[in-house]
């Protein structure tokens, strides 16, 4: 927020950080542990939006130690965030404990093991996201001031999975909050989608109702 709210302030099209390979596996990690989806299991992404600007990671493929040695070559200074070496917080737990213990005693190349899973997961999204786009165009329309109609036929046979994601893009492109919408609430919106059920309308985290009926599922945001 802080970063998006400076660069507005200054005409910024770009903000850069420095998240280098080691961030990326430290972060997968730390997803899997949570709990996390294909999209999630990706890490971070290289780019991203960040309210009028860009978000970039120019050193994703970079290991932390290569970069460090590359600062030191050219007598660049930089600076240590203390914050970095709390072990209270879970990140930092993950980079100075779990991480040296993985590959002290079970392998010594986690950090690419986790990387190409992230590759891969990367790859598999990038698939779904484009049957997503597709349905969306198929299924989707604007119905009113925030109101979205999605057209049930155009879901039919389709799997869950799927249904799930092009609900979570609905989410995510009318700007409603998903943090408290987890798995569960998910399948059941999407189980609303793909049911035969009578008409039926519900609501769900962040004040957002669905209602289906007459082969349409309309979802709207309370003020």
């Amino acid at each position: 927020h802080f970063l998006e709210q400076t660069a507005g302030r200054l005409g910024a099209r770009l903000v850069a950080t420095a998240h280098t390979a080691d961030d990326q596996a430290e972060t997968i990690l730390h997803r899997i542990v949570r709990g996390t989806g294909i999209r999630g299991l990706s890490g971070m992404a290289r780019v991203r939006p960040l309210g009028h600007a860009t978000l970039i990671r120019p050193l994703l493929n970079v290991r932390r130690t290569e970069l460090q040695a590359y600062l030191d070559a050219i007598n660049q200074p930089y600076r240590h965030d203390q914050s970095n070496a709390d072990l209270r917080f879970t990140r930092n737990r993950i980079r100075h404990e779990t991480m040296p213990q993985l590959r002290e005693q079970f392998n010594s190349g986690v950090t690419e093991a986790l990387l190409r899973l992230g590759a891969l997961a990367g790859e598999t999204q990038a698939v779904v996201d484009d049957l997503v786009e597709e349905l969306f165009t198929r299924c989707v329309a604007a119905d009113g001031l925030g109101a979205v109609r999605i057209e049930l036929s155009g879901l039919v046979d389709r799997p869950c999975y799927l249904v799930r994601e092009l609900l979570m893009a609905v989410w995510r492109r009318q700007g409603w909050p998903m943090q408290s919408m987890g798995r569960l609430r998910w399948n059941e919106l999407s189980e609303l989608a793909i049911s035969t059920a009578p008409p039926v309308q519900r609501v769900f985290p962040g004040g957002v109702t669905a209602e289906v009926a007459e082969g349409w599922m309309r979802l709207h945001k309370s003020v």
